[in-house]
């Protein structure tokens, strides 16, 4: 992957909240709160395949690594461009998930990846995608099962991610209590997950906890509230009401 230092003008733009300095150009960085990586969305990127790249890279990130789009980083011959924030350089051919795994790792810990398995967070990526399409296709046992089995690979990023996919599973399967132990596992590790707090919402909904599920979707909610357009829900949020409703026409 070939790297470039970004220009005062080009790292301002990608970050204009507040005033930029370069640094010299580094491949050892630990992960620090502010650090970003952009990756560029714009059409010659684009074409490269970066929205996929985009996607590993918010897949493999650790919860404290922020991964987001941009636009063009000038550099477009060498694309898919990426840049890292706030140290200001740019990664370019960064074109297969192997090579933004390996960024990835770089950026975490420095060459060789430091405390980033680039393999193990990869191969766990991949059982996830499997388990995506077994659910997708009714076969939830199965969907589990290659959940379980990228949990127990411990990967260095995006392991919450799985404890919500196979929180989801389990709750398709009926262990809403696994479901909502796995919601919960995914909000240790991002306490503002939305998606995790949509899981624990349905499992507690499924277990009629009808109050907690409210106050979940109002996290969910509160978070992102963007999921208000959501119509799937839009769905729980009806149920919800209208369990809520029965509930209390009963009592």
């Amino acid at each position: 992957m070939s790297t470039a230092l970004l220009s005062y003008s080009q790292l301002s733009r990608l970050n204009p909240s507040s005033p930029c300095s370069l640094k010299p150009l580094s491949r050892t960085l630990l992960v620090k709160a502010e650090t970003e990586i952009r990756v560029c969305v714009n059409r010659t990127c684009n074409r490269s395949g970066s929205r996929e790249i985009l996607q590993v890279l918010s897949d493999l990130a650790p919860a404290n690594l922020t991964v987001k789009s941009c636009g063009c980083l000038g550099r477009c011959g060498a694309g898919p461009n990426i840049a890292v924030l706030p140290d200001g350089y740019i990664v370019g051919h960064c074109g297969t998930a192997v090579r933004a795994a390996e960024l990835l790792g770089d950026v975490c810990g420095g060459p060789g990846g430091g405390g980033f398995d680039s393999f193990k967070s990869l191969e766990a990526l991949g059982l996830r995608k499997k388990g995506e399409g077994e659910k997708e296709r009714g076969n939830f046992s199965e969907a589990e099962a290659l959940f379980s089995e990228a949990i127990e690979l411990k990967p260095s990023g995006g392991l919450h991610a799985i404890y919500k996919c196979r929180s989801a599973a389990r709750l398709l399967n009926g262990n809403y209590a696994g479901a909502l132990e796995d919601s919960e596992e995914a909000l240790k590790r991002v306490p503002k997950y939305p998606e995790a707090y949509i899981c624990q919402g349905d499992a507690l909904l499924a277990m009629d906890e009808y109050d907690a599920a409210e106050r979940a979707y109002a996290s969910a909610l509160q978070i992102d509230p963007s999921i208000r357009r959501s119509k799937s829900f839009k769905a729980r949020v009806a149920q919800l009401q209208e369990k809520l409703t029965t509930a209390n026409v009963a009592s």
